[in-house]
């Protein structure tokens, strides 16, 4: 089998079991491990894999930049801001991270809502203005790539604030690497603001789903809840609830 055909294979099987073990496909193959592993340095070094002790997980596509991200999936990500904005009570105070589901979110707000929304997004800010909430804005770095503050200044910023809900945005979920993003800066910004809130909802679209990206933000059971566009019967629905997940549908029937 050439190069060009295994990695096709390899990323086929990843698409349908969710994560390969180099020592099972190597056997199945007829191939070494050591041919394995180097197919999956090259498809990690292309963004289309996240490697593992092991083996390698889906990568994520969420990891895109800003502008190209707005155009994915914007169904699903619609029917998790919907879910998402269910759970908002009156006149509480909410933490919305970055990104594009958040962004969804604020669009289905109601300008009526009269809490506090504290946000380290200059995006999210600037779409609050014509709402009648308060907007604390947690300033920093600019992380251009997902248009969030981050570093030393942010993460000091937020140790300033608390509040009764956060909105977590991440690029992937999957039940053995938990949540995770593209950027260890950013991951430990996500890490910060969850320990500034009561409860933690993940954002989870279908494109996040399964997939993995280099960095850990925190384990499946240590949100309150993962919004998922997912259906409750599915495989993959099980297999996060097994790893500690309490999932919260918001999938269209």
């Amino acid at each position: 089998m050439l190069a060009a055909a295994r990695k096709d294979a390899l990323l086929d099987r990843l698409r349908r079991d969710g994560r390969l073990v180099v020592k099972d496909i190597a056997v199945e193959w007829g191939l070494s491990e050591d041919s394995i592993r180097r197919d999956l340095r090259e498809l990690d070094a292309a963004g289309l894999a996240v490697r593992v002790y092991g083996g390698a997980l889906p990568a994520s596509p969420a990891v895109a930049d800003y502008s190209a991200r707005r155009e994915v999936a914007r169904g699903s990500k619609e029917r998790v801001a919907a879910a998402a904005v269910a759970l908002i009570e009156p006149d509480s105070t909410v933490l919305l991270d970055g990104g594009t589901t958040t962004l969804a979110m604020v669009d289905l707000l109601p300008r009526s809502f009269g809490g506090a929304i504290i946000t380290h997004s200059p995006t999210i800010a600037a779409a609050l203005l014509d709402h009648d909430a308060e907007v604390i804005v947690l300033g920093g770095r600019l992380f251009k790539h997902s248009a969030v503050a981050c570093g030393a200044a942010a993460m000091e910023a937020a140790q300033s604030v608390s509040a009764d809900l956060f909105f977590l945005g991440v690029t992937g979920v999957h039940p053995e690497t938990g949540l995770s993003t593209g950027d260890a800066e950013e991951a430990a910004m996500k890490r910060a603001l969850a320990a500034r809130a009561a409860e933690t909802f993940v954002l989870a679209s279908e494109e996040k789903l399964g997939t993995a990206s280099r960095f850990g933000i925190l384990p499946l059971d240590r949100v309150s809840g993962i919004i998922a566009d997912l259906d409750p019967d599915a495989a993959l629905a099980g297999d996060l609830r097994a790893a500690g997940a309490r999932i919260l549908s918001a999938h269209r029937s």
